[in-house]
């Protein structure tokens, strides 16, 4: 009988048992998505070694228990034989720290190689084995050695203790398998299935089958939540995933997925949730806005791996759905960091509730699960995926403000005074009074160069300044890129003296530092997707953007090293713009799932007199809209959102409403340009309360996405215009993109992503199978075939109306449906 098998790497393994000490982002030199570079620097140095080296060494350990066998894994960078006698593991790490403050090596980067030196030696019968620690500047190539040499008693002895540490989480793990797959065995639909739900359902199934990635369009009201979650789950019971990684773009989403695995639990279902929470509202002390983390400033950073992992342990064994809320409130009670905390709890749950950037983004992505080189057996489920091309452009993408290096330079000049002012007598600890003296120098070394960075883009600004829409492509970046980079050396030999004087830096400083990072990384790398180009921005100031026009290739990688990934929304329209720009890879699975409504209980409507056109925006353009508002909501009492291309539109409709219609028995909301959570609630509450309410919002806006307002709460959705994205620079280079590419480049950046918005807007009154809805389209352009080949196939009820004639159809409408 096959045992079961715990897998687990050797980095995973000594990352996590052999961690201690505090959380100090003082001390955070190495950019996140350094493992591409040090892909590099792996190669490079490889590649000098001579015939007696194997690079790329797979090493594989199986540890029988008696209910399961517990596989340890990875690659060792290096072996080296010498004569036949002497043999040698290199593990090699690319870091940004000048080497000369290496002293010895990093504990875990040691622990691996030690790892990879018992393994070896025990399948090779060596009574000794050295180690080499090869660290390499990723800047300088620069290279240092660290030998040391071991007995395999030694070797033995050591290892066997650190699987001591890890068995109970090997154990832990193996019988909450047991445990979940068992309830996963019995779980049923937790309803009834609506039409086509079952099949979409069966459709998801196969995708993660056969490994695949889908791309569905489930129009609202099909339940595509659970018909997504339920056969992933089903997958994940007999052994075709290990974890499910539910992806949002709003807080929102996020909790229909928690509330789905609630459902799910009613069941007596056994399922770890864990929702990931930005860093930044979990805080727990978020209410004094830039904390840092570090022992200094804050408490739970003081000590947290030290806490860390029996209070994970003791989490994970009390409760299966750790909330963001119930985080909170753990955190706290065991003084640890609740950020991290989540972060490891996604390590030992079975499904992990996150933002698209914690999948996506190079700069935030868990590198644990999703880090060069990773393969994983896990499945992608991208919930509202039509929001993914514009949050994957900005993922992917770099730009730097001239203004932020003087920004900067004058806060670093403030701490440089500071610092030099302070006494040498109060500093007691003589390695911090030396650290705090290099860290002066450097400061001043850093405000050189951050000067040098402004100065050299002012050729770049006279450019722009030169130009009538004050921006151009392809600007000549090489002097300002070569003074980058001598600053992000500094700026990281700044922030490691930083942390040993035990002196915290600006978050404005430590934000340039993490951009200029990222500039340089995509510098290097960036292809034919990416257009680069300088602008001077709507607020004055000047930036030079590495823009990534086309993010497919880049999802794709990440999606590459799941097992499946299912792209899923109501507004996946046209699908082949999301292939396209999502994955590149036409040959991907689609579903269009049937919609479970009656067509007789919908209304959709299409103005052919009115338009937002630029062109035909006018005092009398913006009344005639007005009117035909009234002529449509003024048939039926009831609840009502009216969306408009822009908050000057809304502004200048309102206006137009509010001074020609007196109806005092009708409550006016009109969405504010920037609203905070308290006032975003109030809002949306009064939909609950009243039934005579008209709500002027924003095409695109907090409220046009994401909001649930069922039966008698919303009755209509009018949408003014085809909210088309402004007109601008950026804008402009995808269209040249796309028609480079014998695609349409004006569908491609602006109809589609319009059209999106519109749907979106229109899928707020479209929420239960018994609804009784209308939509209008006010803007003669929907009638054309380039708007009309976008409507949701659902919709083939379509009505014109005018000015003239639309209360008599609404009315008629209303009639059919045996509603006073």
């Amino acid at each position: 009988m096959v045992k079961d098998r715990i897998s687990v790497s050797v980095r995973e393994l000594v990352e996590f048992i052999l961690r201690s000490g505090d959380i100090d982002n003082r001390r955070r030199t190495v950019r996140a998505d350094a493992m591409l570079e040090g892909g590099r620097i792996h190669r490079m140095l490889q590649k000098r070694e001579g015939p007696d080296y194997r690079a790329e060494v797979p090493l594989r350990l199986v540890i029988p228990f008696d209910d399961y066998d517990l596989i340890i894994d990875g690659r060792a960078d290096g072996i080296i034989s010498v004569d036949n006698e002497t043999t040698v593991i290199d593990e090699i790490k690319g870091v940004y720290k000048e080497l000369k403050r290496i002293k010895e090596p990093e504990s875990v980067h040691l622990a691996q190689a030690k790892c990879y030196a018992y393994i070896y030696a025990l399948q090779n019968e060596l009574k000794e084995i050295n180690v080499r620690m090869t660290y390499c500047n990723m800047e300088s190539e620069d290279v240092k050695y660290f030998h040391q040499g071991f007995t395999f008693g030694e070797l033995k002895a050591w290892f066997d203790a650190l699987i001591g540490e890890y068995r109970r989480w090997a154990s832990f793990s193996y019988e909450w398998r047991i445990k979940r797959n068992a309830s996963i065995k019995k779980l049923q639909f937790p309803f009834t299935y609506r039409k086509g739900q079952k099949e979409l359902a069966e459709g998801v199934y196969r995708t993660v089958f056969h490994e695949k990635r889908l791309f569905l369009n489930a129009p609202t009201g099909t339940g595509k939540t659970l018909a997504v979650l339920f056969p992933t789950i089903k997958a994940m019971g007999e052994g075709l995933t290990e974890r499910i990684f539910y992806a949002t773009a709003k807080t929102v989403t996020a909790t229909v997925a928690s509330e789905s695995f609630d459902e799910l639990r009613k069941q007596d279902f056994l399922f770890k949730t864990v929702t990931l929470t930005a860093k930044e509202k979990i805080c727990a002390l978020r209410e004094n806005e830039g904390t840092p983390c570090n022992p200094v400033d804050c408490p739970f950073a003081k000590g947290h791996y030290d806490r860390i992992n029996d209070a994970l342990y003791d989490f994970l064994t009390r409760e299966d759905d750790h909330s963001r809320k119930r985080i909170m409130e753990f955190a706290l009670e065991r003084n640890v960091c609740p950020f991290e905390l989540s972060l490891d709890l996604s390590l030992f749950c079975d499904s992990v509730i996150l933002d698209y950037n914690y999948c996506f983004d190079p700069r935030v992505k868990l590198r644990r699960f999703f880090g060069e080189g990773v393969n994983g057996n896990y499945i992608f489920l991208v919930d509202e995926a039509h929001n993914l091309v514009d949050r994957a452009r900005e993922m992917f993408s770099a730009e730097l403000f001239k203004e932020d290096f003087l920004k900067v330079r004058a806060k670093f000049m403030e701490g440089w005074n500071a610092l030099a002012d302070t006494h040498p007598a109060i500093v007691t600890d003589v390695r911090k009074d030396k650290a705090r003296q290099n860290l002066i120098k450097l400061m001043k070394k850093l405000m050189n160069n951050l000067s040098n960075c402004s100065r050299a883009l002012i050729p770049v600004k006279k450019l722009c300044d030169s130009r009538e829409e004050g921006a151009f492509k392809d600007p000549e970046l090489e002097e300002f890129v070569a003074v980058l980079t001598r600053t992000a050396l500094i700026f990281g030999e700044l922030l490691e003296e930083a942390g040993t004087a035990e002196v915290s830096l600006d978050n404005e400083a430590l934000e340039l530092y993490f951009n200029i990072r990222s500039f340089l990384d995509i510098y290097e790398t960036e292809d034919e997707s990416y257009v680069n180009y300088a602008e001077i921005s709507p607020d004055g100031r000047m930036r030079v953007k590495l823009f990534n026009v086309d993010p497919a290739k880049e999802i794709r990688k990440c999606t590459d090293r799941a097992r499946s990934t299912v792209f899923f929304s109501a507004t996946l329209l046209p699908v082949t713009y999301y292939m396209d720009l999502l994955s590149g890879d036409r040959e991907d699975y689609t579903i269009y799932a049937s919609s479970s409504f009656d067509n007789s209980k919908r209304g959709v409507f299409v103005s052919r007199d009115v338009s937002s056109k630029y062109t035909r925006r006018s005092e009398s353009e913006y009344q005639r809209i007005a009117y035909e508002i009234y002529e449509i909501i003024s048939v039926k009492q009831g609840n009502y959102m009216v969306f408009f291309p822009s908050y000057a539109f809304l502004k200048e409709v309102t206006g137009k409403y509010l001074s020609t219609f007196d109806m005092p028995e009708q409550e006016i909301l009109i969405q504010e340009r920037y609203m905070d959570e308290d006032k975003r609630r109030e809002f949306l509450e009064k939909f609950e309360s009243s039934d005579r309410l008209l709500a002027f919002c924003v095409a695109g806006g907090i409220f046009a996405e994401g909001i649930d307002l069922r039966e008698e709460r919303l009755i209509g959705a009018v949408i003014v215009g085809t909210a088309l994205p402004q007109v601008s620079f950026e804008r402009s280079i995808l269209k040249d993109y796309f028609d480079e590419r014998e695609l349409d480049g004006f569908d491609y950046s602006y109809r589609y992503p319009g059209m999106n918005k519109v749907l979106q807007a229109a899928g707020r009154v479209i929420r239960t199978e018994n609804d009784r809805w209308i939509v209008a389209l006010l803007d003669e352009r929907f009638l054309t075939r380039g708007y009309r080949r976008l409507f949701p196939r659902e919709w083939d009820n379509v009505k014109e109306i005018d000015l003239t004639s639309a209360g008599e159809e609404v009315t008629e409408f209303w009639k059919m449906q045996h509603i006073p």
